[in-house]
């Protein structure tokens, strides 16, 4: 199996090469490893070129994870792919258990890993309703997205089928993804901690929107009638209208008004 590795950077010209080394010392070595550099304002170019000359950098004007994530699938020479965000680092074995996972269910297009999450310095508890999916679990992904990025290999034919990522979404564009891939195929699991994710010890995009139901809720309203995503979709708004209201915010009570109403008709 020959796999390209995509890597989507925006200023983090120091964390890059920790995520960059932990791909290049791995066992099963990837055919291609893609830096996707979304319109840094830093040396993130110059450094990947002057270190890493074996890695292929794409410069792009700043877009968003989406647009990047989706520029290094285009890009890609092989038919596999995986990803791994900036920050973030695999075990050395990582592929080569990912593609013995592949070879032994050829039946299976989209797999991830269990994963470390760390702040500062310290391994965070992860609570029982992130335990990782497998199969046919679209439902079961409904609430929150519990599949990593940096934990995902998948083959082109998907995209293929269903699409890239969507670039409106600023954030929860994973989430869309995944829910969209899990409509239509089940996904592969390695019970291993192959994948370190770091927080805490940086900025990430997450944590500046306090309310990412409402980008839950534009990824949902793509799989509306369907009872039970109408019934999530309820939930969320609910939710979603009291923080409105509290905060006073009436973007987001303008936005819950017309999602109800949307709800409403197709429910």
């Amino acid at each position: 199996m020959k796999i390209t590795v995509v890597i989507p950077t925006y200023n983090r010209v120091a964390l890059l090469p920790r995520a960059v080394e932990s791909v290049l010392s791995q066992t099963y070595r990837a055919d291609e490893i893609i830096v996707v550099d979304d319109g840094s304002t830093d040396d993130t170019c110059q450094m990947v070129q002057s270190h890493f000359p074996e890695v292929k950098i794409i410069s792009q004007p700043n877009k968003g994870v989406s647009a990047a994530r989706n520029m290094g699938i285009v890009h890609a020479s092989n038919k596999w792919i995986a990803f791994l965000d900036s920050d973030d680092v695999w075990r050395e074995d990582k592929l080569q258990l990912q593609v013995a996972y592949h070879k032994q269910n050829p039946q299976i297009l989209f797999s991830h890993t269990a994963e470390v999450w760390m702040r500062d310095d310290k391994m965070v508890k992860q609570k029982r309703k992130h335990q990782k999916p497998q199969g046919f679990c679209f439902y079961e992904n409904l609430d929150f997205c519990k599949i990593a990025p940096s934990t995902v290999m998948f083959h082109k034919k998907i995209v293929d089928d269903i699409g890239l990522f969507d670039e409106k979404l600023i954030v929860c564009e994973d989430y869309d993804m995944w829910l969209r891939i899990l409509k239509k195929y089940p996904v592969g699991f390695v019970d291993e901690a192959l994948t370190t994710k770091y927080a805490g010890d940086h900025e990430q995009l997450s944590f500046s929107y306090q309310a990412m139901d409402q980008f839950r809720l534009q990824a949902l309203q793509k799989h509306l009638p369907d009872r039970e995503v109408c019934k999530m979709m309820e939930n969320k708004l609910t939710i979603l209208t009291k923080g409105a209201q509290k905060h006073h915010n009436e973007t987001v009570i303008h936005f819950c008004t017309q999602m109800k109403d949307l709800v409403s008709h197709c429910c």
